[in-house]
């Protein structure tokens, strides 16, 4: 699906959703073009996905584990970390590449004890074709979202302190930092969910999900091809 067809899409989305906003809030909310991408949609992740997710975490460098995790993870830890993860529970979100690879993951977990049912904790990693792409925000900004429609009233991030990257995309969107030395907690207070959130979490989610089964149909008919090409240059 081109650049084009994408944000026509939004466009056409867009209009439709803000109808149902009789009121203004002061908190920004993401715009349903921001969670679509222009050729990189976010994407809700499944059980089917954890595979994916393993190797993408794998995939990251010493300095990477270390920044997204608090600590030198090894391999262990991180099929420790995927194994953990709640699925039906949490919010798994990502976006993948034209090859359907995932670049980038985030984890909105609202698996907490009740006295802390209105908070959730965010994580995010970014493979290194994707620095600089505004990948990070957009994962935020949309577990922000998706934050508000289950009833949370404030996200957090724990970081190192020397994980600048996160540290800014949190200062963008209004958080409260704490330093203790070499650790950082941001604090973001979110507004409660409305008709907009919920249309726009909707809309984003069957749309995103129509462009990676599109993605996934492409790999595949290209890898049959291949297969064709391979046969016949054996006869």
């Amino acid at each position: 699906m081109s650049e084009t067809q994408s944000t026509q899409e939004s466009e056409l989305f867009e209009p439709w959703v803000k109808a149902f906003v009789p009121w203004t809030i002061e908190f920004k909310p993401m715009n349903l073009s921001s969670a679509l991408g222009p050729l990189s949609p976010i994407c809700h992740l499944t059980v089917d996905h954890l595979k994916g997710i393993e190797e993408h975490l794998i995939s990251l460098d010493e300095r990477d584990r270390y920044l997204r995790f608090g600590y030198p993870a090894k391999d262990v830890h991180i099929k420790n970390y995927v194994d953990g993860l709640h699925v039906e529970r949490d919010r798994l979100l990502g976006i993948f590449s034209a090859d359907h690879r995932l670049v980038a993951f985030a984890h909105l977990s609202l698996t907490r004890p009740e006295e802390f049912a209105p908070c959730a904790e965010f994580g995010v990693s970014v493979d290194s074709s994707m620095r600089g792409q505004g990948a990070g925000g957009r994962l935020f900004e949309y577990a922000c979202l998706l934050a508000r429609n289950s009833g949370v009233r404030m996200l957090f991030i724990h970081a190192l302190s020397e994980n600048t990257a996160m540290i800014k995309i949190a200062k963008k969107h209004g958080a409260t930092l704490e330093r203790e030395g070499s650790e950082t907690e941001c604090y973001v207070k979110l507004p409660l969910g409305d008709i907009n959130s919920l249309m726009i979490e909707w809309s984003s989610q069957y749309m995103s999900q129509s462009k990676l089964k599109l993605q996934e149909q492409t790999q595949r008919f290209w890898g049959f091809l291949n297969q064709v090409q391979t046969h016949r240059q054996k006869l």
